[in-house]
């Protein structure tokens, strides 16, 4: 549960952009949610932009760190993209609203410089994992940034569709979907 204001108002504002939507909610929706006066959401956030922006940033930095949090820097590529995989995988069940606010707010109307650059860095990440397993003969030497919707995309439809209800998660559904996800980016 949230300890103060801000804090209410950010996991108000999280629960209704990602069922709603940006456009769909509104400042009196968040404060009502929050349990705040809409005055109160306007003495910590200049506007319902700031507040989106601020919420995202705050939601990539958590996914970004814990994609970064225990990565085998000296591992093969195999090994790294098992951390990788998983370390999506975790964040996703462990913080299912950040992580499809993340996803679903991915919108340069939306986001200012400063979230873009937040969610860029976590991409350039992906590219650099890419670009040393392609150097090393072991990625498909196709662009990075076709490769990354191939499995970081695959990963966000599972974890959608298990939320629908539509497929059950299971240790063995992540397993082997890891293992496609691999298959379509190495090598063969």
């Amino acid at each position: 549960m949230a300890t103060n204001k801000r804090e209410d108002i950010l996991q108000a504002a999280l629960l209704l952009f990602t069922e709603r939507g940006f456009d769909a909610t509104t400042v009196p929706m968040i404060a009502n949610n929050a349990k705040v006066g809409a005055g109160t959401i306007y003495r910590y956030f200049e506007n319902k932009e700031v507040l989106l922006n601020c919420l995202f940033q705050e939601c990539v930095q958590r996914f970004f760190n814990t994609i970064r949090q225990g990565f085998p820097g000296s591992g093969t590529v195999r090994q790294q993209f098992h951390h990788i995989f998983y370390q999506i995988v975790h964040f996703a069940k462990r913080e299912r609203e950040a992580f499809s606010f993340i996803d679903s707010h991915l919108n340069p109307r939306l986001l200012n410089e400063e979230s873009q650059k937040m969610f860029n860095e976590f991409i350039d990440f992906m590219r650099v994992f890419l670009i040393k397993g392609q150097e090393q003969g072991i990625i498909y030497s196709l662009s990075p940034d076709a490769l990354i919707p191939i499995f970081y995309g695959a990963v966000v439809k599972l974890l959608e569709t298990a939320r629908a209800g539509v497929i059950v998660e299971t240790d063995e559904l992540f397993a082997g979907v890891e293992e496609c996800c691999w298959n379509a980016i190495r090598v063969h």
